[in-house]
């Protein structure tokens, strides 16, 4: 019998299927501080625990109950909660939440919690949005948009079209750092939202086999090169119930993007971004009246320009906002007037700018994390807005975010890296003295863990590139062993960094648990590591990115201990489309590979995206045929297995259909599984079976 903790059965244990998928959100959970905020006035701070909140002074230390689950049960609801709600406290006494079909308001009430308001939510209502007073808010009801106010429900819009949607949060498809289609004036008294008419735009079906008959439910997906929606801003005034629309001049599938209400009200910013994404205008609209003010800069690209901030203003200023912008190849932040233009470049250098955390208005000091360091990590500083001195706040290695209070005073730090599953911390700003809230246990401690190495290679150009090989447990350096490159290289995903675990990905493990050898790099495409890093692929979708990825396989031949004649490759989305692409466009590397919701034809994916990387099959001709996969199935000499969701409205499933008609039409065999009722990423329990199959296929293929 295995005894956890004992010291002579300790890291002998192994993970299962169910472990490696899922358990580092279930039974190897790291321990973490559930629902951290600041309190208004930035003296104390809450978090959720099993039987309620707990807010604590920072000074004293001093804890106590803010509010109960039992408080909550006994005089709020009909219907019992079983865990806490997430309450979002406006004040040490006062706060609200969104649950059974209701938006609540409680206020403390001596020394009991009472229910101060509540309003019904329609039962399909969606992207909830609370306005600054922490009474309105805005909700979408299908394809409408509604507001709530005094306990009265508003129909801001009565769009009969389920293809006009109103204040929906999936304008552009998500594209330019846009999550929400809500956007509340800092008064209350108003409401931006995106109108998005997407009538024009081609149906496309999405079938549900699990009905019989099986039913068709068309969505629109606008694809590279064809007929995009149109978007236009509107603002409904509260009080006289009157929308107004922006009157944005350009051409109609242009993409508005970083809208931004100025603090006073009166004005709002739109980023205007032309279809071929290669010219940006920030414009300013009075929204009163809807007409252009003025357009405050422009911003152009001989490749693209991906706006994915909105303003920041300022404290205490209308006329003052930060711009972040990769213009200088990096994303920084910028000083920008309404009156004077540009004031002056805040950060500068040859890494990026994450986030803005907040403001210390009185030290005129920025809060934000950065790469500085090394693109593998996240740091926390701060940066006078003024004589631009910069400092770093953290001291610990690895992947740190941070919560700012609103006074400045006090900085939330959460980190992980390789050796350290979670620290929390709370850094004083002024003295810079530390104080741990939460050092969380190894939730892996008993587990047969793998060595990992860190591999830093280099591109044709010289560029850097940083990866990691793990190796099997109870290695041998005198056997040789099956590997499998796991990559997806492709935009805004990074798949090396100094975090917890070190391998990853518990998979990694299981694999190395089982024999095989590991590897993944990012190559150029990938994020975080400035423009010219991720423009090397533009035009030309896989080509640098497998010419990287072959640096990383001369490595792995380059190993005594390496079996190249056993080389596996396996990777979802963009991972799957450079799976399939090295098995058909470099056949004698890998033996093995596994390809997930693969794009096959970049003229079959949609418009934001790429056309952003590939300009449209119209211009580019040559890089679409390259890229495209269909014409390539001849090629393949391994054993390729290709994985795709039905429900896949990202990667449509024609993608991998049309692969397969291609293998039929040219005699070439192929393995071919289908997950019903999964869209683009096979989530849940279900994962477990996805990547079972997947392990499956290795072990007959690779391991033999």
């Amino acid at each position: 019998m295995l005894v956890l903790g004992g010291s002579t059965l300790a890291q002998t244990q192994k993970f299962t299927m169910a472990e490696a998928v899922n358990g580092m959100r279930t039974n190897l959970a790291v321990k973490s501080i559930s629902q951290f905020s600041w309190s208004a006035d930035g003296k104390s701070y809450i978090q959720a625990v099993k039987g309620g909140y707990l807010i604590t002074d920072i000074k004293t230390k001093k804890q106590d109950t803010l509010v109960s689950l039992t408080q909550l049960n006994r005089n709020l609801t009909e219907k019992k909660f079983k865990t806490v709600p997430p309450i979002k406290f406006t004040g040490s006494s006062q706060g609200y939440f969104n649950a059974n079909g209701k938006m609540v308001w409680v206020e403390k009430s001596g020394s009991d919690w009472k229910m101060k308001n509540t309003v019904p939510v329609d039962e399909n209502a969606e992207n909830v949005k609370v306005f600054a007073d922490n009474q309105t808010f805005a909700f979408t009801v299908k394809n409408n948009l509604l507001v709530s106010r005094n306990g009265k429900i508003i129909k801001v819009t009565n769009e009969a079209n389920e293809n006009i949607l109103n204040g929906s949060s999936n304008v552009h498809r998500n594209e330019f750092g846009i999550d929400t289609g809500i956007f509340p004036a800092p008064n209350s008294e108003s409401v931006a939202f995106y109108r998005m008419d997407q009538t024009m735009v081609a149906d496309y079906p999405i079938i549900d086999w699990s009905v019989t008959p099986a039913v068709n439910q068309n969505i629109k997906y606008p694809m590279a090169g064809r007929t995009s929606h149109q978007v236009t801003l509107g603002v409904f005034n509260i009080k006289n119930q009157k929308t107004t629309f922006l009157n944005i001049e350009g051409e109609k599938d242009q993409y508005l993007t970083a809208v931004t209400w100025s603090p006073d009200s009166k004005y709002i910013f739109v980023g205007v971004l032309n279809r071929g994404q290669n010219h940006l205008k920030m414009n300013q609209y009075d929204a009163a009246n809807g007409n252009l003010v003025k357009t405050l800069f422009e911003e152009t690209s001989d490749k693209y320009v991906e706006p994915q901030h909105p303003l920041t203003f300022f404290p205490n200023s209308n006329t003052d906002f930060i711009w972040q912008s990769q213009r200088t190849g990096y994303n920084h932040l910028f000083h920008y007037s309404l009156e004077k233009g540009l004031v002056s470049q805040i950060t500068k250098g040859d890494w990026l700018v994450n986030e803005i955390l907040g403001f210390n208005e009185k030290k005129k000091e920025i809060y934000f994390t950065s790469t500085k360091e090394t693109p593998l990590e996240k740091h926390l500083y701060r940066i006078n807005w003024t004589n631009f001195k910069m400092q770093r706040l953290d001291s610990a290695e690895g992947v740190h975010s941070g919560m700012l209070s609103s006074d400045g005073n006090y900085l939330y730090d959460v980190y992980s890296n390789a050796d350290t599953p979670r620290v929390a911390n709370i850094i004083n700003t002024n003295t810079l003295k530390t104080s741990n809230l939460l050092t969380s246990e190894n939730p892996l401690k008993n587990y047969q863990r793998p060595e990992i190495k860190n591999v830093n290679l280099k591109a044709d150009d010289g560029t850097l590139l940083y990866g990691k090989i793990i190796l099997p447990t109870n290695f041998d350096p005198n056997k040789k062993y099956p590997v499998i490159v796991y990559l997806y290289n492709g935009p805004h995903l990074q798949l090396i960094t100094n975090t917890f675990p070190a391998s990853g990905n518990l998979w990694y493990e299981y694999m190395a648990q089982n024999g095989y050898i590991i590897f993944t790099m990012d190559g150029r495409g990938s994020a975080n590591r400035g423009l010219k890093f991720e423009q090397a692929v533009f035009r030309n979708l896989g080509t640098n990115e497998m010419n990287d990825q072959m640096k990383g396989v001369e490595y792995l031949k380059s190993l005594p201990y390496v079996d190249a004649d056993r080389m596996g490759i396996h990777g979802w989305s963009f991972g799957g489309f450079m799976t399939t692409s090295f098995m058909l466009r470099k056949p004698d590397v890998f033996k093995v590979g596994v390809a997930g919701g693969p794009v096959i034809d970049w003229s079959m994916y949609e418009i934001m995206y790429g056309e952003r990387y590939m300009d449209t099959p119209q211009e580019n001709p040559q890089g679409y045929a390259t890229a495209n996969l269909l014409d390539k199935v001849q090629n393949l000499k391994g054993k390729l297995l290709m994985i795709h969701g039905a429900q896949d409205d990202v990667v449509v499933w024609q993608h991998s259909v049309k692969f397969i008609k291609s293998a039929v039409d040219n005699g070439i065999q192929l393995d071919y599984f289908v997950y019903p009722g999964h869209p683009h990423n096979v989530i849940g329990k279900d994962r477990v079976h996805l990547m079972q199959k997947v392990t499956d296929y290795f072990d007959q293929y690779l391991k033999k």
